[in-house]
């Protein structure tokens, strides 16, 4: 069948941003990629770019229930985890209270909760961790929490007897409290998480993402596993804009899903890369906080000048913590090898003789 004629398509500009021109360790990315064969599905998922996505991603949902050993109704995906902090924002709790967070870790919880006129109570970190205990006390007097484990931007992880203490008081309470667990798959698989958890019916809900171990970044998605009748409610807010997760993201993580081996090798890869990095921040000298994810918080006195100047006298972009309220620090994403000595060395330029 012939085409009907047609003026010539535009070409537009196509070059590349000068971001993505300079060492980029500032976003957690992986250096690693994502699976062959989640690039191979999403390229394949190229071919029908003119049909809508599955607007209740059915396929993805039934793989991650027998993935989570839980039922479908239990799992809501969503355009990266990002919009399922707005979603149970919006939706979960007694929407007349404000909601409960942890000062000094990711803004997204505080902005969407101020956004949507609920507003934050803000705990104060204990060091570079979550107060468990006055998280627990506090959260039957606000309307949802939440809690960023493992932390970002400190990296560590939470021990058992605090997830023990947390769902105790949602529990208890009736609040619902939302785990984001973006970096868990970089994690040892034996640190506890909220998987743990479910039997216990509390209310509670995880946070995952296909942008950080899976290495989808780009085509933002993620998901929600928790109580159904909580994640019912997300699922109705989620509604309101049917075609959010694109067919070619849609695509990519079920296959990705479906490659655990290749996920086994990112996290194994990663834990050596973390080593590598801290045993060469301790042979130069400085100091930084403990991790269990992609990233390292390294101290650094001025870390706000700091990041600037690593940007713009040798271009290498971080992470200063101080735009967490977590000043003192700059986040750097574990990136290849030859980017890591470019930081370290950067880092020995700007710090010699202080």
């Amino acid at each position: 069948m012939s085409t009907p004629d047609r003026p010539e398509p535009k070409v537009y500009n196509t070059s590349v941003p000068d971001a993505d021109t300079m060492v980029r360790l500032h976003l957690s990315e992986s250096p690693f990629g994502a699976s062959p064969a989640a690039v191979a599905a999403a390229t394949g998922a190229l071919e029908r770019v003119n049909r809508y996505p599955a607007p209740q991603r059915e396929g993805l949902v039934k793989a991650l229930a027998e993935q989570w050993g839980v039922s479908e109704d239990q799992i809501a995906v969503a355009n990266g985890s990002d919009e399922l902090v707005l979603a149970t924002a919006l939706t979960l709790g007694d929407l007349s209270r404000p909601g409960l967070v942890a000062a000094g870790t990711f803004p997204g919880y505080p902005e969407a909760l101020e956004r949507i006129g609920r507003g934050a109570a803000a705990l104060p970190l204990r060091g570079a961790e979550l107060d468990v205990e006055g998280f627990a006390q506090k959260l039957p007097g606000c309307g949802i929490g939440y809690v960023c484990n493992p932390h970002n931007p400190s990296g560590t992880a939470l021990p058992r007897d605090a997830f023990v203490t947390l769902i105790a008081a949602a529990q208890s309470s009736g609040v619902p409290l939302v785990f984001d667990e973006a970096y868990q798959e970089f994690s040892d698989p034996s640190l506890p998480q909220t998987r743990d958890f479910l039997d216990l019916e509390a209310p509670v809900l995880a946070l995952r993402t296909f942008s950080k171990a899976y290495g989808l970044a780009a085509l933002r998605i993620g998901y929600a596993v928790g109580r159904a009748d909580l994640i019912a409610e997300v699922r109705r807010t989620l509604n309101v804009l049917p075609f959010s997760v694109n067919r070619v993201a849609q695509a990519a993580a079920l296959a990705a899903l479906a490659d655990q081996p290749f996920l086994s090798e990112i996290r194994n890869g990663t834990a050596r890369r973390r080593q590598w990095f801290t045993a060469e921040l301790e042979r130069r000298g400085y100091r930084y906080l403990p991790s269990v994810t992609n990233f390292v918080a390294v101290q650094v006195d001025a870390s706000g000048e700091a990041q600037n100047l690593l940007a713009k006298e040798h271009g290498i972009l971080v992470r200063d913590t101080g735009m967490f309220g977590f000043p003192g620090h700059l986040r750097v994403s574990l990136g290849t090898e030859d980017e890591l000595r470019r930081f370290l060395d950067a880092l020995d330029r700007l710090t010699a003789g202080k």
